[in-house]
């Protein structure tokens, strides 16, 4: 996993336009889209059901209002907190773009916030997606040649 690549901000939904990233000598395999390599999602919703196995790794079907993603938990992300139905939560995970299918995105999650108590999380989060399209992605989405 390359963390100096940032953690893309969007619907699950538009996962489905990314392709695979030309490889690079010396880089991990990546995908592209809005002509910006990225490893991992930043995603928000509602979670619709959770299950864990005996090892403690989870499953977790979340709604983010575009689709259902599908984030697979491992044991110390789900450690010491219960992930609910009805919960809504922030997850940065690894897109898994081979287990991934139309319209139903597959995240090995990283990172795990519930912001049930927040008031305004979804539209703040749907600003929060808007607001990185247009200042951060639509301009390298522009400059990039299309195939």
């Amino acid at each position: 996993m390359d963390y100096s690549l940032a953690a893309l901000k969007i619907f699950g939904s538009q996962l489905s336009g990314a392709t695979e990233a030309p490889s690079s000598e010396g880089t991990s395999a990546a995908q592209m889209l809005f002509g910006i390599r990225f490893q991992r999602a930043w995603i928000q919703g509602v979670i619709l059901s959770a299950s864990y196995s005996e090892a403690g790794d989870g499953r977790i079907l979340l709604d983010d209002g575009s689709c259902i993603a599908d984030l697979f938990v491992l044991p110390k992300e789900a450690e010491g907190r219960l992930w609910q139905p009805g919960m809504y939560v922030m997850v940065i995970g690894a897109y898994i773009a081979a287990e991934s299918k139309e319209n139903y995105p597959a995240i090995k999650v990283h990172k795990i916030v519930d912001l049930s108590d927040q008031p305004h999380r979804e539209a703040m989060w749907y600003m929060e997606v808007a607001e990185a399209y247009n200042f951060f992605y639509l301009p390298f989405s522009a400059a990039s040649p299309t195939p």
